[in-house]
């Protein structure tokens, strides 16, 4: 006769995550049975408290949804009214929201690896802790996101909930010597950023695969920021527009947080599910680094997620590299908006995935109704089923120690975005 074990496992919070959370789960007879990710978090209301307000207000109260991603929170924003009011403000606004978006991506990819994932990987607890042993790794780190972060800063004059962006354009273009200057620096940082991608390559990571489905923009010639249709990596090829055709936000009675799924089932956003998409669209210079790391992308190891994460900060380096050198003009800075009623949609990728705003505008370009689909809770249900089967493939019989860091480290390796404050993990097991 089997003797039947049925444990208890809570973790209230999370460490090293930007949030707080809890994960409970129940083993019997060696499987996981059940589990729950919790997210603890009143709720935001940004989605009320846009209601009534005229729309140049909107890019900058969106972009205090978050202080890590606020670029992606205002280019998704602008991108609906201005579908809603018939502008266009130009090609060359649309190459300098494409610099600023990759200021974003630089500084967001840079923090998550060094202060939140390599330690992971590396056997430390902490950044402070790896830099005794990587200290030039870290510094590099840091001189990259000081990088995004400056490039941030100089289209959205500040890199904190910048203020720079607008319906129709910018408030301020940078002068030609802000330009020349932020070049050269960004040619320097090609090579650290070659490096970056290496080291990354060469961490040690559990070579786990797993089944999920990769839904990320898709752009016709380039690598998806601003623009593309709705992709998946199981045929899914759609306009942003129908997204609440495909897709569905759900509440959970064990989490603040809303959980998403795709036709019913889990799906994957962010670096790793843009990479597995949009191979293709790297750089050539780019596309041969990948390639002599090893890793064969398309990848179903989550754990590859920091490698397509430095793939990223190298991408956006060279691609700022490209449009400082073709030097966009100047000015305008904004073109003429004129308000007008209708529903307007905009699809951006935020560092960490999918991004989708709806507006529907009065006449005189108050806002009636806003709805905003923020990467995080499109992952949700994605991260418990990793939860799910990478537990069960570590070993259910090891010691909580273990099993708490090893569930903190599959969380940390999406990212996610939590908006509350970092705790540490404390872990109770009922037997």
């Amino acid at each position: 006769m089997t003797e039947s074990h049925n444990i208890r496992i809570q973790v209230p919070v999370l460490a090293r995550v930007e949030g707080e959370g809890g994960l409970e789960f129940a083993v019997r007879d060696g499987q996981v049975e059940e589990l729950r990710l919790s997210i603890y978090e009143p709720p935001r209301l940004f989605e009320k408290f846009l209601e009534g307000r005229e729309y140049h207000e909107v890019p900058d109260m969106v972009a205090r949804i978050c202080g890590i991603c606020p670029v992606a929170y205002q280019m998704s924003a602008v991108h609906a009214l201005e579908q809603v009011f018939g502008v266009d403000p130009g090609a060359h606004i649309r190459l300098w929201r494409r610099l600023f978006y990759c200021g974003e991506w630089i500084q967001s990819h840079a923090l998550h690896i060094h202060l939140l994932a390599a330690p992971d990987f590396t056997g430390f607890d902490s950044v402070t802790a790896m830099a005794r042993e990587y200290p030039h790794e870290v510094r590099r780190g840091l001189a990259l996101q000081a990088l995004g972060n400056d490039i941030i800063a100089l289209l959205g004059g500040r890199s904190v909930h910048p203020v720079g962006a607008c319906v129709g354009g910018f408030h301020r273009l940078p002068a030609l010597e802000e330009c020349r200057a932020l070049l050269e620096r960004l040619q320097a940082a090609r090579e650290q950023a070659q490096a970056l991608v290496r080291w990354c390559a060469s961490l040690p990571v559990p070579q786990r695969e797993q089944s999920f489905c990769s839904v990320a923009l898709r752009h016709p010639d380039e690598y998806p920021l601003n623009e593309g249709r709705l992709a998946s990596s199981e045929g899914l090829d759609i306009a942003i527009e129908d997204y609440e055709q495909h897709f569905e936000e759900f509440q959970v009675p064990y989490s603040t947080a809303l959980h998403a799924s795709l036709h019913g089932q889990d799906y994957l956003v962010g670096p790793l599910a843009r990479l597995n998409l949009n191979l293709d669209r790297l750089p050539a210079s780019v596309r041969r680094l990948v390639d002599d790391t090893g890793i064969a992308f398309p990848s179903a190891n989550m754990f590859h997620s920091m490698v397509a994460r430095a793939v990223e900060i190298l991408y956006c380096v060279e691609e700022a590299i490209r449009i400082l050198e073709r030097q966009p003009p100047l000015e305008p800075a904004a073109v003429p908006v004129l308000p007008r009623a209708g529903t307007g949609y905009g699809c951006t990728e935020a560092p960490r995935g999918l991004l989708w705003h709806r507006y529907v505008l009065a006449a005189d370009g108050t806002i009636e109704a806003a709805r905003i689909v923020p990467p995080t809770s499109q992952n949700q249900a994605r991260i418990e089923a990793d939860l799910r089967t990478s537990l069960q493939d570590f070993g259910l019989e090891r010691d909580e120690a273990e099993l708490r860091l090893h569930a903190e480290t599959v969380i940390r390796n999406y990212d996610p975005c939590i908006s509350c404050a970092t705790h540490f993990l404390r872990l109770r097991v009922r037997r």
